[in-house]
């Protein structure tokens, strides 16, 4: 064996020396033999010697060198083998199929295997994928799991050669073994899971009717109704080891350990309910909402959190539980109607607040949402006249004309009594901006959705009047935000803040027909969503010279439109005894949206029907519009499938798909709405 191992390299070129030492005695002896020939011939003896010696050195002596080296390196090659059988951490090599070819100890154990054994990685750790198997560049890093065990693998490619040349061919035709390091994470996690858990949630309570249920009961019982809601409060959140405070008469802040959160999302905040069986006479049951804010950098941002999560569950309409965890936001509940309030203390300091900022500003620039509805244009229309009222330029921003609005923009295009540049589009208005420019964003509050969503970040000063309830995606560098869900219409809104923005403005003909138009088209003919404001918002356009029999004729359908209506609905399929879906066919219709969601409206009016969707594919787009009266929160509904809306009237638009997927997708929503109990 030792004399089939070949010498080569470093080895081979120190066994070599002596023979070279050898020539250059030699040329030495020579040279002296020129000096002294007596010395040159003392010098003979010795050289001979040290030449025979090299001989005999490379000869005969380097075999027993090479059997040492043997020696050595087997015994270190043992040495490295038992350092790896015994290493602590988890070793163990893999083809490229991820088939174990050898473990260490450790590795054995922790997979709980016997020695010898060829399982397969995929098979040992089933969440572990064939892609995960190929680090073609650097570590590949896996957190899986066996048995109660959490671990991370780390996976790195080896390349086997005992040449260089082999190893370039390795290189090349990528074949490789698997080196597994094993890291046991299971109580690193456990650790990190219970800091998590251990965190601060802050949240706050607030109750939406407090006001409205004490004066419907009375006065003497009064107290009891607020100390049986007191007590049912603090009894839920000391549950769960939290503690509460009392802000306000009807305002509650909360603090409790993060652990609790989950609980508190699988029972889907039961206090929302449980609140509403406090009846002691009050002819109102009431409602709260509930902020929560959890895993922000600080215990003051995780407040900050709660601050904004209540704004928006009172935003879409109060009765329910918002959950903002860092960037990401939950909705809980929100079932019930909100009830309209009789006060319209809020219209007027919004409409004084607004005047403020108009009377700082040159120019005014109205923008609805993108393909605007009538009530989208009659609130731009009421904001217009309110700008021309107070002296102020105006436009009114829209891109796309409907046929439903046409008719109805039709009295204004070329008409003397209005500029010209009434009406710009979106890249007209874009030219005109400057610091003195204002932009009153109208019966939208999504920014996506927006008719020009570019205005929003070119003007500095932006008010939003919208009736939808609000989402995860708002407007947030507006200056002024009126929101009401309650109201039934943008035009109800805009009509309030005509009568208290200021005195003795004058509304034409034509522009109480578009305001009047817009919450007549919203309520459905003041049959949805509609409260006192909105018959007093009615009276009140009347009284300007709103024409009920005009608006009428203004709205009728033509034939082809009628029919497409038809349609929808002789195609329309009930789900689950009580979802109407239908598919809108949209060739040879102008506006075949407008059509979809009138479609919806009448389907509606079938006995049995709690909500409806129409489905309407218009330039490679599937636009949803859901509808219902009382029983679904349509708007739940679509915002899961990225819509929004009001709670009785929602949409949503998909791509990249086919119909017949939107209508599973609408029913795998319906699905999951029932089984959490969301739909009653």
């Amino acid at each position: 064996m030792k004399e089939n191992i070949v010498v080569k390299g470093q080895l081979k070129g120190y066994l070599s020396w002596p023979i070279v030492l050898s020539v250059f005695l030699v040329c030495g002896n020579a040279a002296l033999f020129l000096v002294s020939r007596v010395g040159a011939l003392v010098m003979i003896p010795f050289t001979v010697c040290y030449i025979g010696t090299a001989v005999w050195i490379y000869m005969y002596s380097h075999k027993r060198i090479l059997g040492g080296l043997v020696e050595f390196s087997s015994e270190y090659a043992w040495i490295q083998k038992q350092l790896l059988t015994d290493m602590v951490i988890p070793y163990a090599l893999a083809d490229e199929d991820g088939r174990l070819l050898w473990m260490n100890r450790s590795f054995q154990e922790a997979i709980q295997t016997e020695k010898g054994s060829r399982k397969s990685l995929l098979s040992i750790f089933p969440n572990l994928t064939r892609n995960d198997l190929v680090p073609d560049d650097g570590t590949v890093l896996v957190h899986t799991s066996y048995g109660n065990k959490k671990f991370r693998l780390d996976i790195q490619p080896i390349y086997v050669s005992s040449s260089e040349e082999e190893e370039k061919e390795a290189l090349i035709s990528r074949q490789k073994l698997l080196a597994i390091y094993l890291f046991d994470e299971t109580e690193m996690l456990r650790c990190l899971q219970e800091i998590t858990d251990e965190k601060m949630v802050a949240g706050l309570i607030y109750l939406d009717n407090y006001d409205e249920a004490l004066e419907s009961v009375e006065e003497v019982r009064r107290s009891l109704l607020t100390a049986l809601i007191d007590r049912k409060i603090n009894k839920y959140i000391s549950a769960m080891d939290g503690v509460v405070k009392t802000l306000e008469k009807d305002k509650y802040f909360f603090i409790l350990k993060q652990k609790y959160v989950q609980q508190l999302q699988e029972e889907r905040f039961s206090i929302l309910e449980d609140v509403k069986t406090v009846n002691i006479g009050n002819e109102m049951a009431v409602t709260l909402s509930i902020g929560i804010g959890m895993n922000g950098d600080t215990y003051a941002q995780n407040y900050d959190y709660a601050r904004v999560a209540i704004d928006m569950a009172l935003g879409r309409g109060g009765d329910q539980a918002v959950l903002k965890d860092g960037s990401r936001i939950q909705y809980y509940g929100g079932k019930s109607q909100q009830l309209e309030k009789a006060t319209r203390v809020k219209a007027r300091v919004k409409a004084h607040a607004m005047r403020e900022l108009m009377e700082t500003k040159d120019r005014l620039l109205i923008m609805g949402h993108r393909i605007g509805d009538i009530d989208c244009f009659g609130a731009s229309i009421g904001i217009f006249r309110i700008a021309t009222a107070l002296n102020k330029k105006a436009h009114i921003v829209i891109n796309e004309v409907t046929t439903s609005v046409k008719p109805m923009m039709d009295r204004f295009v070329d008409n003397p009594e209005y500029p010209d540049d009434m009406f710009l589009s979106g890249a007209q208005a874009a030219e005109l901006v400057d610091a003195n420019t204002m932009l009153v964003v109208v019966d939208v509050n999504r920014p996506s959705i927006t008719d020009a969503p570019e205005l929003l970040k070119m003007v500095k000063t932006i008010v939003v009047l919208d009736h939808h309830r609000q989402s995860s995606e708002i407007i947030s560098n507006a200056v002024l935000s009126y929101v009401e869900p309650y109201a039934s219409s943008a035009c109800e809104m805009v009509a309030e803040v005509l009568q208290y923005i200021a005195d003795g403005i004058k509304i034409k003909s034509a522009e109480a027909d578009a305001m009047y138009a817009g919450i007549v088209i919203d309520t459905n003919n003041f049959t949805n969503q509609t409260g006192v404001r909105t018959f007093e918002a009615a009276a009140y356009l009347r009284r300007c010279g709103a024409d009920v029999t005009r608006v009428r004729k203004l709205f009728r359908d033509n034939m082809v439109d009628y029919k497409a209506k038809a349609a929808t609905i002789a195609s329309a399929e009930v789900y689950r005894d009580a979802f109407s879906i239908g598919e809108c066919p949209a060739e040879g219709l102008e506006s075949p949206t407008v059509v979809g969601a009138q479609a919806a409206n009448e389907l509606l009016e079938i006995k049995g029907i709690k909500a409806s969707v129409v489905l309407t594919e218009h330039h490679g787009v599937i636009y949803l519009s859901a509808r219902s009266i009382d029983e679904v929160n349509v708007q739940v509904m679509m915002e899961q499938l990225g819509g929004g809306g009001h709670r009785t009237i929602a949409g949503a638009q998909l791509k990249d798909m086919t119909v017949e997927e939107a209508k599973r997708r609408v029913k795998a929503v319906i699905d999951q709405m029932l089984e959490k109990g969301d739909i009653s």
